[in-house]
């Protein structure tokens, strides 16, 4: 899945670009806005699809003026469906949570991080997850070992991206905090909580 333009999964087109800006506000926009917020294509490519959506009934188009101004319709028997496709990262986040609550051994706190954090990646990303392990459980201990293996096997599963798990006990984590390594900053400014209080609410509280 690309990370940064999940909704591409399956609309490979500018029209998911469009679609995305138009589900995340309620405030009519010009096509020049839509054009700049996309990102992507050009103005003529987004004018086409602004008047093909249009044209189904998805998009209401009114004149104002010189110019015209677009509002997703909400009302529409698709607008559920486009609105479940932009926000198939957090679905993705859901899932790999949900997974994690199931275990037989609870990990103190577990996040994502990196590209699949920030929504930078692309289909070649990793989903970067890091888990922090109680301190009387074994990395090799059976069940735990097993449900990080089952989650990697669900994540690929869900999603075409491989996970990469950093698992790490509290005492760890602090003295990765305390030398300062690069992982540390990324996840005070990326980390999105899965479980538990947040990784550094977790080395905290210990």
């Amino acid at each position: 899945m690309d990370l940064s333009r999940p909704a591409r999964t399956v609309i490979p087109t500018l029209d998911a670009d469009v679609l995305l800006v138009l589900a995340g506000t309620t405030t009519p926009l010009t096509g020049r806005q839509v054009h700049r917020l996309a990102a992507s294509g050009s103005q003529q490519g987004v004018a086409k699809v602004l008047l093909r959506l249009t044209q189904t009934g998805l998009v209401n188009t009114t004149k104002v003026g010189p110019s015209r101004i677009h509002v997703l319709n909400r009302d529409h028997v698709a607008c559920d469906a486009v609105l479940a496709l932009v926000d198939l990262r957090g679905r993705l986040f859901e899932r790999i949570r949900d997974a994690i609550r199931s275990w037989p051994i609870q990990p103190l706190a577990a996040s994502v991080f990196g590209s699949a954090a920030r929504g930078d990646g692309d289909t070649a990303s990793d989903i970067d997850l890091l888990l922090v392990r109680p301190a009387a459980v074994d990395e090799s201990d059976p069940m735990w070992s097993q449900a990080l293996f089952d989650l990697a096997q669900s994540i690929f599963s869900w999603s075409g991206n491989r996970a990469s798990t950093l698992q790490v006990t509290t005492a760890q984590m602090a003295e990765m905090a305390r030398r300062e390594e690069p992982i540390v900053n990324n996840l005070r400014r990326d980390e999105i909580r899965l479980v538990g209080p947040g990784i550094f609410a977790a080395q905290d509280s210990t």
